[in-house]
């Protein structure tokens, strides 16, 4: 049996480049990751790992991933119209730091994005004298023109915000801009990352107090879900926090072995380890509001 022939969301990452340079991705912080060895995923070799079958058996494709930007992928539109040719029911989206390709590109992938629920989520944290501080590289005016040519064509846009104490001032200017150039959804989160991947220049909110993972079960979200996650390379993981280890779909019983063992998958503990009926990493959201 094919490892996801009952899967129900598929994360695709189509490409493991980026054009920003943000310090705590691990772009940045994987010393073993090779930037120079650039990786567009193919949909001929999507196939090699998902069968038309198995993307009609789809609810949801979304692109992320750990390394890249979808919006980078040579072949991220032509693989978003595959799965809606194989599947029209399904729901596509996928997350980008807005700040590449053309206003034109964005207006193509609106028109593909076109159902109701299919979405593209806009990282962007802060304003035109903030986002660049954490989003490095990405101009401001390049990304607000790419939203609105999304937008305008009829594309729906979330809003996505990482709250650093250099931007946690901008919240509600933040949202209010959100509505006012159509996005639907505004988002403010807190980042793990301060711990893991701590940067000098970078510090939480003030009143940010660093989540404790306490001792208990691991509510592990791609068994909720029934996801799993395809990397740059074509390789399946479980999840995409396990996408730059060594823990691919072929050692999934592995890992969940672990979770009732002394030594669970440090990755799985700190992610989706439950605490107050939730799990950690739902605990970091502040603000989310809908347009």
């Amino acid at each position: 049996m094919s490892p996801i022939s009952s899967t129900k969301v598929l994360h695709i990452e189509p490409t493991n480049a980026c054009n920003a340079a943000c310090p705590q991705c691990a772009r940045e912080t994987d010393n073993s990751f090779d930037k120079n060895n650039v990786k567009h995923l193919t949909l001929a070799e999507i196939k090699l790992v998902v069968t038309d079958h198995e993307i009609r058996n789809l609810d949801k494709m979304f692109m992320c991933g750990v390394y890249g930007d979808p919006a980078a992928g040579a072949h991220t539109i032509e693989i978003f119209k595959y799965f809606r040719k194989i599947n029209p029911n399904i729901v596509l989206g996928m997350n980008t730091n807005g700040g590449i390709r053309t206003a034109k590109w964005w207006q193509d992938l609106a028109l593909v994005l076109n159902q109701d629920k299919d979405f593209v989520v806009w990282s962007i944290d802060g304003l035109e004298d903030t986002n660049h501080i954490y989003r490095i590289n990405v101009n401001w005016k390049k990304l607000i023109e790419n939203a609105r040519a999304f937008i305008q064509a009829g594309g729906n846009a979330h809003w996505d915000m990482l709250i650093f104490e250099h931007n946690e001032h901008q919240i509600i200017d933040a949202e209010n801009l959100a509505k006012s150039l159509g996005f639907r959804w505004f988002r403010g989160k807190v980042s793990r990352r301060f711990s893991s991947s701590p940067i000098t220049f970078l510090k939480p909110p003030k009143t940010y107090e660093v989540p404790t993972v306490i001792s208990g079960k691991i509510h592990c979200q791609a068994l909720v879900e029934s996801s799993v996650y395809l990397s740059a390379q074509g390789k399946l993981y479980p999840c995409c926090w396990l996408g730059n280890t060594d823990h691919d779909i072929n050692d999934f019983e592995t890992v969940k072995s672990s979770w009732n063992s002394q030594n669970p998958v440090k990755i799985c503990v700190n992610t989706c380890t439950t605490s107050d009926n939730t799990n950690s990493f739902k605990n970091q959201w502040r603000v989310e509001k809908e347009f």
